[in-house]
C-alpha cells in the first residue's frame, strides 16, 4: 500500500481500561516496521490505566498528532465511554480521512464503528462482541483477521498480534513481516484448545459467557444507542 521509501507515521489510541495487550501487542510489531516512527496518542499527558492495573505513558496528546499514515485503536473494557467521547471520536474520524491504513484490535473495532467508520465494512472483533458489529453497519467476518480495503480488524486480544503482522506485510512486504515475526519469536502453541467458543470446553465457555455478560449487555445498549444516532436499522437478531 505504501512504497518502502515513505517513511511512515504509526499511531496507537491509549486509553484508561485499556487491555494492554491490545497495544503492546502490535506495538511489538509496529515499532519494527522499517522507515517508520511509532508514538501513542491520549487526551491527556497522563498515564492511562489498563484493565488489571498497568500504567501506561503517552507519547502525545491527540492535538499533537499531526497526520498519521497508521491509526492502531486497541480495545479494553474503557471502550465503552471513548465509543460516546467525541473528542476522541472526532479525531480518529479526521485521521483516518487521510490515513493509509486503519487497523483495529478487539473491541477497538467498537471504537471505530462509533466514529461512523464501518459502514459497508467486512470487520471482526472479540467472540463476545461479535454480534454487535451490524449496529455499526459493519459486514461481520468471523476470522481472525479482517481486511477490507485499507481497514484491518483483529479479533480478541493477541490476535492483536497476528494483526499487526498481516498490517506490516501489507506495508512493507511479506520479507520484512516475517524478519519481525522471527525477531519476536512469533510461533504459538497454546497449551490448550480453549482459545475460541468453537474449541473451549462447554463448561468453560459457559463460565466466560457469565463472567463478560453484565459487560457484554452494557456494550450492547451503547451499540444500540450509536446505531439509532448513525442512523442504522436495527439488524435482525433472529
Amino acid at each position: 500500500m505504501s512504497s518502502a521509501e515513505k517513511h511512515l507515521r504509526v499511531g496507537s489510541l491509549l486509553f484508561d481500561q485499556i487491555d494492554q495487550i491490545d497495544f503492546t501487542g502490535p506495538f511489538e510489531v509496529l515499532s519494527r516496521l522499517p522507515n517508520s516512527t511509532f508514538r501513542s496518542y491520549a487526551k491527556a499527558l497522563d498515564p492511562v490505566v489498563d484493565m488489571k492495573g498497568l500504567r501506561i505513558l503517552p507519547d502525545a496528546a491527540l492535538d499533537e498528532s499531526g497526520q498519521l499514515d497508521v491509526i492502531h485503536v486497541p480495545g479494553g473494557f474503557g471502550q465503552e465511554a471513548v465509543m460516546e467521547d467525541e473528542a476522541i471520536l472526532g479525531w480518529l474520524r479526521r485521521q483516518a480521512a487521510g490515513a493509509t491504513m486503519i487497523f483495529s484490535v478487539c473491541t477497538g473495532a467498537l471504537v471505530c464503528g462509533a466514529a461512523g467508520l464501518l459502514v459497508g465494512k467486512r470487520a471482526t472483533t472479540h467472540w463476545a462482541s461479535f454480534h454487535l458489529l451490524p449496529w455499526f453497519g459493519a459486514i461481520p467476518v468471523d476470522k481472525r483477521v479482517v481486511i477490507d480495503g485499507r481497514f484491518v480488524s483483529a479479533a480478541g486480544v493477541t490476535a492483536g498480534i497476528d494483526g499487526a503482522l498481516q498490517v506490516a506485510a501489507l506495508l512493507r512486504g511479506d520479507e520484512a513481516a516475517q524478519s519481525i515475526q522471527l525477531y519476536m519469536q512469533y510461533a504459538p502453541e497454546p497449551p490448550f484448545s480453549a482459545g475460541t467458543p468453537e474449541t473451549a470446553p462447554p463448561a468453560i465457555l459457559a463460565a466466560m459467557k457469565g463472567a463478560v455478560a453484565a459487560m457484554t449487555s452494557q456494550r450492547e445498549a451503547t451499540a444500540r444507542r450509536i446505531g439509532a444516532r448513525l442512523g442504522i436499522d436495527p439488524p435482525d437478531q433472529s
